[in-house]
């Protein structure tokens, strides 16, 4: 069985409609495919009725936008209640966020390249959530980058005098929320260097107030971060999860490049009852 937990489409910052985000995991041999879109439960319908169809088994997901002492930190969170008032004004909190965010960095850039929040809004088409992959695409448009990796690394990294920081809640406060949701929160993507690098203490702790697993096997992990990741997940008994992470052609992460296991898929339902 193969399954892959943690995608993203167009209800966020993927390139393509829940749908087909379904049919080409189908087409890439899944047997069980998750979206998690970033704060966002938008895509779960349309998404839901395509799997099925392809006979697919359906995740439904988010990937939370948290933060730890300012730094940014994301649970995947598998399964959480679509109707839970508290989840989803958490999530939607954190949505408008990244809106407002990027209206601010759109204003900046606009000073020194022509680029307004219509041509972004354009390359945004129906998200719910708007962030800075849709003013990398815009700024590849323009001809100002390449692509969306050229983007992050210059003018939308964190180090850019254009990059303007958005809510998000303290981690610890998420995770209480998300169980209440009924959610089986992960860490994703931890030992991404530069990006959502996350220590052993922060973890720990976080181990002790009901993360249930982390995301190991992830392309922007060294072997040397898996080593380190593996070790911790053993000594915390979490569960060691693995996925693509894919965004159509918005990354270069490809369905099915990394998986979830099985037994850890199955010990993953049993947190969630």
């Amino acid at each position: 069985m193969r399954i892959d937990p943690h995608t993203h489409s167009t209800a966020s910052d993927g390139t393509e409609s829940p749908a087909e985000v379904m049919r080409s995991a189908a087409e890439a041999g899944l047997d069980v495919i998750g979206l998690s879109d970033h704060d966002t439960t938008q895509g779960w319908p349309e998404a839901a009725v395509e799997a099925a169809d392809l006979g697919l088994e359906f995740v439904p997901g988010v990937e939370v936008s948290c933060q730890r002492a300012g730094r940014s930190i994301h649970l995947l969170v598998l399964w959480p209640s679509g109707e839970d008032p508290d989840f989803l004004a958490m999530i939607e909190r954190t949505r408008v966020a990244r809106v407002d965010r990027a209206r601010q960095i759109v204003a900046l850039l606009s000073e020194d390249y022509e680029l307004d929040w219509d041509r972004v809004a354009l390359r945004a088409e129906n998200a719910e959530t708007i962030g800075r992959p849709h003013i990398a695409d815009a700024l590849v448009d323009i001809g100002a980058v390449s692509d969306r990796d050229e983007a992050f690394v210059s003018l939308l990294g964190t180090h850019s005098p254009y990059y303007r920081p958005h809510y998000a809640p303290e981690i610890a406060d998420a995770l209480a929320v998300v169980r209440a949701a009924g959610g089986v929160p992960i860490l994703a993507h931890p030992g991404a260097e530069g990006r959502t690098l996350v220590s052993d203490d922060v973890i720990t702790d976080l181990a002790a107030r009901g993360l249930v697993g982390l995301e190991i096997d992830h392309r922007d992990h060294s072997e040397a971060q898996k080593a380190r990741l593996a070790g911790l997940a053993q000594r915390l008994r979490l569960i060691r999860t693995g996925a693509s992470d894919y965004h159509g052609s918005g990354k270069k992460n490809r369905l099915g490049e990394n998986l979830t296991s099985p037994e850890a898929f199955e010990a993953l339902r049993e947190v969630r009852g």
